[in-house]
């Protein structure tokens, strides 16, 4: 199988690109990525490392026309489009950016897919299309409808919706992912995880957003790459898939989880002004993929938050290069400033 991967130098992308190389020795994958912040910059090397006669790479933004022709020479089975702007704070100070990549650049490589012969495309979206649910409410379904309150969360739902209007209409074979807060290594350290471990590892005060008790569902990288493999190799043209692993939590226990396994005090815990339109709660029912597809998650949260918390201890050279000046300097000047803080001081949070 030979496979066209958009975002994959991303977090989730180069997991997939890693798994997909390792679990099928015969296929043949290219990574078409614009190397954006969200990239680290080893990561492209790395990449060709695992199996440089049957990894390509190309840096292009999936926005762009000339897309067309390379994919159309290229003979493609499939794609799997990971590009994308992500993290919510941006979106709220630079939405433009997101409705670029995330709307337009789905548009686009829905029209690349059809002109290279209507080739398969698993597009990977977000639980976050289905807005905030309340405690009582059960986790989300497949046919729930789309309330997303974030610029982020409403260009994924315009793409989702996009790429099942072009199935329906060109009768083309799209399918589409939704899954819940992924974890692991070489996440880009604006995620909570990775900048809680590599600010509690840095005895650095850790952000906690309002009361910290916004939940969230958990799932190990690897057990979402092994998802999407799914929905490639046996879903069916024109359904969405949920992909969870049933691990809801609040954000706060979650840090105090790390900070325990760290050893660090829970002193370092600063409550701040919490975002605009915070969704309070994500979850996700995955029984659809796991019946018709036979996934299951194979990690439990614990498992793969030590996992984690030790690959960031045992390289934190891979994360400090994306910690420099400049990115410190973006939440100064923009994020901390326009929205201020609930509490200038550290608040230790009782047990």
């Amino acid at each position: 199988m030979k496979i066209l991967v958009t975002g994959g130098c991303g977090f989730i992308g180069s997991h997939f690109i890693e798994y997909f190389l390792k679990t099928y020795p015969g296929a043949q994958v290219a990574n078409v990525d614009l190397l954006t912040y969200a990239a680290h910059p080893d990561m492209p090397n790395y990449l060709e490392s695992l199996a440089p006669e049957r990894y390509s790479f190309l840096k292009r933004d999936i926005s762009d026309p000339e897309l067309k022709s390379w994919v159309k020479s290229g003979k493609f089975d499939a794609i799997v489009n990971f590009a994308a702007e992500t993290h919510v704070d941006r979106s709220i100070l630079d939405p433009d950016s997101f409705v670029r990549t995330n709307v337009m650049g789905v548009q686009n490589l829905l029209a690349v897919a059809r002109e290279a012969g209507n080739i398969r495309l698993v597009h990977v979206s977000t639980d976050e299309v289905y807005g905030s649910l309340k405690p009582e409410d059960p986790p989300c379904l497949e046919t729930n409808s789309l309330d997303p309150n974030s610029p982020y969360a409403a260009s994924k739902a315009s793409a989702d919706l996009l790429a099942l209007a072009s199935g329906r209409t060109y009768q083309q074979p799209v399918l589409i992912t939704r899954c819940t807060n992924n974890y692991g290594p070489y996440q880009f350290p604006e995620k909570l995880l990775p900048l809680l471990i590599a600010n509690a590892l840095e005895n650095k005060p850790i952000p906690v957003y309002g009361d910290g008790k916004q939940v969230r569902d958990w799932i190990y990288v690897v057990d979402h790459c092994r998802g999407i493999d799914a929905v490639l190799q046996k879903g069916h043209p024109g359904e969405i898939y949920n992909i969870s692993a049933s691990g809801e939590a609040r954000n706060i226990d979650v840090i105090k989880k790390v900070l325990d396994i760290l050893g660090k005090p829970r002193s370092l815990i600063t409550y701040v002004g919490d975002r605009p339109a915070h969704d309070r709660r994500y979850g996700l029912n995955s029984n659809k993929i796991q019946s018709e597809l036979g996934w299951k998650p194979q990690f439990s949260f614990e498992e793969g938050l030590r996992s984690t918390v030790e690959w960031y201890i045992k390289n934190q050279e891979w994360w400090k290069k994306v910690r420099g000046s400049d990115y410190q300097k973006y939440y100064q000047a923009n994020y901390e400033n326009k929205f201020g803080s609930k509490n200038s001081k550290n608040r230790e949070v009782n047990s």
